[in-house]
This record gives structure tokens, sequence and C-alpha cells, in this order.
């Protein structure tokens, strides 16, 4: 499903990124793990379609990610990402929020976006802006949104960081059954050492 192949990335400063090469199902779930500053975070970006690699091919279900260059709108459709930070519209309500997403990859399904709120455990939190919500109720508004394309692929980053030990769980559940429910493989770039377990591939990434 998503495989990857000699991906290298120099930075402007010097610095570089060599990755190891994944070949994963599309129930592999998987986590990228190691310190700060070993990459974790560009190889997400690469993944994701966000950031060109300096040499390699990542291909997804057999098409190349980056040859020819995707379109924001067909890396919409397949890839859904939950950034560490959220990046939620503040001036939108949750369902707005969701429905962005829908509207980047050209498509207008209300009771998708709201059903999936819905089961999120977010009925309630239709119209709330994110400000008025809570930590957790604005992470599953990002998974929410990252998910209501369906994609091939979701990606976290960090998902974890800034959480407690229950809701560090809580956050993974999520991740995992939303992920099952649209048939997604699921990479987080993370280095919590108390969600590794919850992954059947663990790839590490050395310093940089």
């Amino acid at each position: 499903m998503l495989v990857t192949r000699s991906i290298a990335h120099r930075y402007d400063a010097g610095a570089s990124l060599a990755a190891p090469d994944l070949d994963l199902a599309r129930d592999a779930h998987c986590a990228l793990i190691g310190p700060s500053g070993c990459g974790k975070t560009t190889l997400l970006h690469i993944l994701a379609g966000l950031l060109s690699p300096t040499e390699g091919q990542v291909t997804i279900d057999g098409d190349d990610l980056y040859q020819p260059p995707r379109p924001d709108r067909w890396r919409g459709a397949r890839i859904g990402v939950v950034p560490q930070k959220l990046h939620l519209v503040g001036s939108l309500s949750a369902f707005d929020n969701v429905r962005l997403a829908q509207h980047f990859v050209g498509v207008s399904d209300d009771a998708a976006a709201r059903d999936l709120l819905t089961s999120l455990g977010l009925a309630d939190s239709l119209h709330a802006r994110p400000a008025q919500l809570s930590q957790g109720q604005q992470q599953r508004i990002a998974i929410a949104r990252a998910i209501v394309n369906r994609p091939k692929l979701l990606l976290a980053d960090e998902p974890t960081s800034a959480l407690d030990d229950a809701h560090a769980r809580i956050a993974v559940d999520a991740l995992l059954e939303c992920a099952g429910r649209v048939g997604a493989l699921l990479v987080v770039a993370t280095h919590d050492a108390r969600i590794c377990g919850r992954f059947g591939r663990i790839v590490e990434l050395g310093s940089a």
C-alpha cells in the first residue's frame, strides 16, 4: 500500500535525513520513533506530499506521489493528516472545519461530516468554535477532518505529546478506530514510548 525507496532529504543548513525503506500493507499501522530532531516530522511531510524529497520515491497503492507532481485535490482525497499543531480555523465551527476538507477535494456531503463528528462524541458541539472546546475535542475535530474524505493513508504528528496517560490512550484509540473505519493505513510520528506497543510496525530514525 505505502512503499518508499531510498528517501533522503537535505536541509539548507546542511543536515540531512536518510530514511529506511518502508513497505506497509493497509493494516500494518506504523509508528515512526526517534529523538527530537531526528527527522520524524520531515519524513511525515514527505509521506503527506507536502515536502518533495531530495532523493527517493513514495508510492501509495502503486501511484507515485511526486511523479508527476500531484495537485492538492489528489493528495486531499488520498491522504489525511493530523498535524501536531491542529491548525483548526478558529472562525469556523467544528462542522465547518470538517466540511472544509471536503471542499478542498470538490465534495459536498454534509451528512457524512455530521455523522462522523457525532460518532466521535461531538454531536453537541457541531456549531461550537474550536476555542470553545477542550483540547481533546479539538483533536477529535482534526481527526474527523483528516478522515472525512476516506483517505488511503492517515498520518499523525506527535498526537500524544501534550496529553496525560488517559488522554493519550483515548487519542490513539480514536486514530486506530478511525483508520479502521475508512480502511486507511495509519502512520504516526512519535517520541512517546507509552503508545508504541499499539503499533504492529516500529521504524526508528537516527539522530540528525
